[in-house]
């Protein structure tokens, strides 16, 4: 699988069938996928992000060598199954980057684990709460 990429230029004004061409482009050139700036991969607009959901999204393509671009992940997505497809594995080594990075523990047994890990998002505002780094 190919890493997402930035846009690509397009001629302003460029359509495809009825719609703008540089807010529907969708290609796959030399095994990279390239997506309009402020999109998901799925085509939709990409919520705001807060800098932590940036700086995590970024730490998430570092840490588990991702291939994707960090700037389109959607901050609400699953981390996990039709989302990003993380596994149990990706999480340990997640919550370990995490728990360094950011000086707190993140526990094994911990309850919400499944509530803090559901999306980049609600993983932000964890860290946010807890955070003495």
């Amino acid at each position: 699988m190919g890493a997402f990429a930035h846009d690509t230029a397009v001629p302003t004004g460029a359509t495809l069938g009825s719609a703008p061409l540089q807010s529907t482009l969708l290609s796959i050139s030399e095994g990279v996928l390239s997506i309009p700036h402020g999109t998901t991969a799925n085509g939709h607009a990409m919520p705001e992000r807060t800098a932590l959901e940036s700086e995590l999204a970024a730490l998430l393509v570092q840490v588990l060598n991702l291939d994707v671009v960090a700037e389109q992940i959607d901050p609400q997505v699953s981390l996990f199954n039709e989302g990003l497809g993380l596994d149990s594995i990706d999480v340990l080594e997640l919550a370990l980057e995490v728990s360094q990075r950011y000086g707190f523990q993140l526990r094994a047994d911990d309850e919400n684990n499944h509530a803090i890990f559901q999306s980049l998002r609600t993983l932000a505002a964890h860290i946010a709460l807890q955070r003495t780094k």
